[in-house]
């Protein structure tokens, strides 16, 4: 038996030599991803005014993508385990860059409505397949740090995004194109040619790693088998019989309340800064692009203490409560300047939950299950996609304002600082089950409260 200080030298370089040929390219690919989902909420500042949408139209193609995402998110999950990440990642990304490139000819709100529905189509699966994905590669212990640094790429693309948006409106009657055209040609292309360029550079699973030297494959290969033999019986599962885990579908409903809130802050808030602070569209750009810059931050952060601590509940809760605290301040605060502030808490909380709470079922399923599980999960967590951008659309036109609509996400935050409490409350009145630990002893007790 190899003595620990080599197998701490071993895991130290296998896992640098991952983090560094995956991380940066899952990286980029989901910062394009997520430019593509939302930067309809930058365009919509001259779209808006431009093709004469109202609140409610807006918010409802905002949404509406969700629907196919919802629709199709397991079915793609499902493909994705049986063919392997890298063909139907490049899949996924080539149709939606397309998709996403056509938004420049919409005219009409029924063109925006059909081309979002189709963009969620084509994107769906594509975030539970990284997911799913990093869980092949990351053992437990290190997955939430790993997921957070692919994860920053959400508030990355709001950084990147908010300057390429400020930049791009101002080219508004270049060449015969609006501004709000410019953003959806020159943010749509590139991931298209990603979308090729996976094919050459992603590896389906460590045993195809050939960038790993034979000591490194066999060290990573025997490691994430012994993770799945501690995942909780996920590994004993058929992918139908992740469908019916009570603990699949409690673990949707925080998500929902999160995507809720958090795709409201999304789709309105450069809106909501341009009509409080009256900025130009530039400068609300770019007070969008440091708000995310601030949750990036406070997202890392949150992750390191998530694995250092072995502690999932606590900081998916805590979360919950900022969304929360933002929204109400938002909704109740008198000051213009601070009310933004508290939107900025928002995406704090937003972007804080991410990593620990997607170390949860991965901690209890694996291979197909876990797929499964995964898909099942942001399939109807993404549902609140549609949910928040129409009801703050809705609310303020039937309402002349967003009091009313930031008060209601506010509950929904609370809401998720409930669930996770009462989860919480649940493994520690009996530890042996406690689902919010990774540490190995409880693993084998994982389910048996929720199952």
């Amino acid at each position: 038996m190899a003595a620990p200080e080599v197998v701490a030298t071993l895991e130290r370089e296998t896992m640098r030599k991952v983090g560094v040929r995956l991380l940066p390219f899952l990286f980029i690919l989901y910062v394009f991803n997520f430019i593509d989902r939302s930067n309809v909420a930058l365009a919509a500042l001259q779209m808006n005014r431009d093709l004469r949408f109202s609140s409610t139209a807006f918010g409802l193609g905002a949404g509406i993508l969700f629907i196919g995402y919802a629709l199709f998110e397991v079915p793609s999950n499902y493909i994705l385990a049986r063919v392997g990440a890298r063909r139907w990642i490049a899949r996924i990304m080539i149709s939606w860059g397309v998709i996403a490139t056509a938004m420049m000819f919409v005219k009409t709100p029924m063109h925006f409505y059909a081309l979002r529905f189709l963009l969620g189509v084509a994107e769906a699966g594509f975030f539970p397949g990284i997911v799913f994905y990093l869980s092949q590669w990351f053992p437990a212990r290190r997955r939430a740090r790993a997921q957070s640094r692919f994860m920053i790429a959400l508030p990355v693309s709001g950084i990147v995004g908010g300057f390429l948006a400020s930049f791009l409106l101002g080219f508004d009657g270049r060449m015969g194109l609006s501004g709000w055209q410019w953003v959806f040609l020159v943010e749509g292309l590139p991931s298209i040619l990603l979308g090729f360029s996976v094919l050459w550079l992603l590896t389906d699973k460590p045993a195809d790693a050939h960038w790993l030297d034979d000591e490194q494959r066999a060290w990573l290969i025997d490691e994430m088998e012994k993770d799945a033999l501690t995942s909780g019986g996920g590994h004993r599962m058929s992918s139908l019989d992740a469908l019916k885990l009570p603990i699949v579908w409690v673990l949707a409903i925080p998500y929902f309340l999160m995507l809720t809130a958090g795709y409201g802050y999304t789709f309105w808030v450069p809106i909501v800064i341009r009509d409080t602070l009256h900025t130009t569209d530039t400068s609300t750009a770019l007070i969008t692009a440091a708000i995310a810059a601030v949750s990036m931050t406070v997202m890392l952060i949150s992750a390191a203490s998530s694995d250092r601590l072995q502690e999932r509940f606590f900081h998916a809760a805590s979360s919950g409560l900022l969304i929360a605290i933002g929204f109400a301040g938002a909704a109740l605060l008198p000051v213009p300047a601070l009310r933004i502030v508290f939107l900025g808490i928002v995406l704090v909380g937003c972007n804080s939950m991410l990593a620990p709470f997607w170390c949860m079922p991965t901690a209890l399923l694996s291979g197909e299950a876990a797929a499964v599980g995964i898909a099942l999960i942001n399939s109807l967590g993404n549902i609140g996609g549609f949910v928040g951008p129409y009801m703050i659309g809705f609310l303020k036109d039937a309402t002349g304002g967003n009091t009313g609509a930031f008060l209601g996400l506010a509950v929904f935050g609370l809401g998720i600082f409930v669930v996770f409490s009462l989860l919480n409350y649940t493994a520690f009145a009996n530890p042996s089950r406690r689902i919010g630990s990774l540490r190995p002893v409880d693993k084998p007790d994982l389910l048996p409260d929720l199952s």
